[in-house]
């Protein structure tokens, strides 16, 4: 079985949380179980890419959308769409920098990512989280 939900949320640091709660609800909802690391995982991305809207995102957007599917196998797609057009990318980042490591994270968690042109509406960036044997 295939679930899905999508949600809005204000473009505020606080959103970040909420999303977080959010997607760990829906996923608790759906029989993935607390501290099961493909949740823990689905979690950690869609609180980076959140992050990355609040802190990146266009000035006068006010919401982004969030969306989680639950697939059939266990797995699950992220998608965090926003009204930016500048499509993130992996950058170098320095020892003692304290920010730019949100991408090297999806990077290393998700099976796959990337972005997904939305013309003039902005776009989504995405990211598949593979099941994980307990």
């Amino acid at each position: 079985m295939v679930r899905r939900n999508s949600f809005r949320l204000p473009r505020h640091p606080a959103s970040v949380g909420l999303a977080r709660r959010r997607v760990r609800d829906h996923l608790s909802d759906w029989g993935h179980s607390s501290g099961e690391p493909t949740l823990e995982d689905v979690v950690l991305l869609v609180s980076e890419l959140a992050t990355n809207v609040v802190r990146h995102g266009p000035l006068l957007e006010r919401e982004f959308e969030v969306a989680v599917t639950a697939l059939a196998d266990g797995s699950c797609f992220i998608e965090v769409s926003d009204e930016g057009l500048v499509e993130p990318r992996l950058r170098e980042v320095a020892e003692w920098e304290e920010t730019g490591r949100g991408l090297h994270l999806v990077e290393g968690i998700a099976a796959s990512w990337g972005v997904w042109g939305r013309g003039r509406y902005g776009k989504t960036v995405w990211a598949v989280v593979a099941a994980t044997a307990v």
